[in-house]
C-alpha cells in the first residue's frame, strides 16, 4: 500500500522521494549510500530528490556525510517535514534548496547532541551554559561548595568536545544555507536590489545564531513552527498545506509509514521505490 502512495507522491512532485524516519545515528551513512545509489542507477531516476524527514536528531557528523553522498548525485534536494525534525534533523534540512512544512510541522534548535562515556546522547549547549554559569559565579565569588565540586570534576576534554560540536553545527548550517538554500536568492523582495554574497553569509550567520541560542529556546526539544521560522528566524519555508493535493499525499504516505514503524518496533526506517 505504501509503495502506491510513494509512487503518487513522486509523480506529483516529478521527483525521487526518500522517506527517513528515526534518529540520525553514526554508522547509518552506509544505508543512505546504498539507498541513493539504488535510485541513481534506476532507469527512472529524476533530477530532483525530496526527503521526507521525521527525526529527533542525533549526530551532526552523520548529517555531513549524508549531505556529501546526496549532493554527489542530486543538484536539487528538498526537505519535507510532515511532523518534526529536531536538532541534527534541523541542520539536515538547512542543506536543502527548499524546506516544505505546514502549520503542524516543526523544526528545533540546533543544539548538537554528543555521545557521552555512558553511551547516551546529550544536548551539548545545556552543559556549556551550565559551565559558563558556574565560571561566572566563581568570578563573583558566589560559587557554593557543591557547585565547586561539580566544576572541578568536569572533564575538560569532554567540555572541549561539546564546544567543538557547537562550532561544527553552526559552521555546517552557515555553509549549507549559503551554498544551497540561498543559491536562488538573487534579489531582495522589498526593493529588487541584487543580493550580495556578503548579505547571504550575514543572513546565514544570523539564522545560525538564533537557532543555537539555548537561552532563547530554553529546551533542546522546543518546537519551532513555520510562523516562527519565517517571522523571527527570517528563513523562507514553503507551506505545503496551501496545496491540498500535495498535503493529502504527504499526510497519507507519512501516516502509513509511521503506523508500520510503530507496529513493528523499528529503531529507524528508510523507504524508496527501490528499497521496500
Amino acid at each position: 500500500m505504501a509503495i502506491s502512495h510513494l509512487a503518487e507522491l513522486e509523480n506529483y512532485l516529478h521527483s525521487d522521494v526518500l522517506m527517513f524516519y528515526g534518529p540520525i545515528d553514526d554508522g547509518s551513512e552506509s544505508f543512505i549510500l546504498e539507498l541513493i545509489e539504488q535510485l541513481v542507477q534506476d532507469k527512472n531516476k529524476k533530477d530532483i530528490l525530496h526527503i521526507l524527514l521525521t527525526t529527533t536528531g542525533g549526530s551532526s557528523i552523520a548529517v555531513e556525510r549524508y549531505v556529501n553522498i546526496i549532493r554527489k548525485h542530486y543538484n536539487e534536494v528538498n526537505f519535507i517535514v510532515p511532523d518534526f525534525a529536531y536538532s541534527a534533523g534541523t541542520i539536515f534540512c538547512m542543506s536543502g534548496d527548499k524546506i516544505l512544512m505546514d502549520y503542524y510541522s516543526v523544526l528545533g534548535p540546533i543544539d548538537p547532541q554528543v555521545f557521552t562515556k555512558d553511551g547516551k546522547w546529550v544536548p551539548a549547549l545545556g552543559y556549556l551554559d551550565k559551565i559558563s554559569e558556574l565560571i561566572e559565579k566563581s568570578k563573583n565569588q558566589e560559587l557554593s561548595t557543591a557547585e565547586f565540586i561539580i566544576l572541578k570534576e568536569f572533564d575538560l576534554a569532554e567540555l572541549r568536545g561539546y564546544e567543538q560540536a557547537k562550532e561544527l553545527t553552526e559552521d555546517q548550517l552557515k555553509k549549507w544555507l549559503v551554498k544551497y538554500k540561498f543559491k536562488n536568492w538573487n534579489t531582495h523582495s522589498s526593493d529588487g536590489r541584487t543580493v550580495t554574497i556578503d548579505e547571504k553569509v550575514a543572513r546565514a550567520e544570523e539564522i545560525a545564531t538564533k537557532l543555537s541560542d539555548s537561552n532563547k529556546w530554553k529546551s533542546h526539544g522546543r518546537p519551532i513552527n513555520i510562523d516562527i521560522l519565517e517571522e523571527d528566524i527570517k528563513l523562507k519555508v514553503d507551506d505545503f498545506g496551501k496545496d491540498p493535493k500535495l498535503s493529502s499525499l504527504i499526510r497519507e504516505y507519512h501516516r502509513l509509514i509511521v503506523d508500520y514503524v510503530r507496529k513493528n518496533g523499528f529503531h529507524f526506517f528508510f523507504h524508496t521505490r527501490c528499497f521496500i
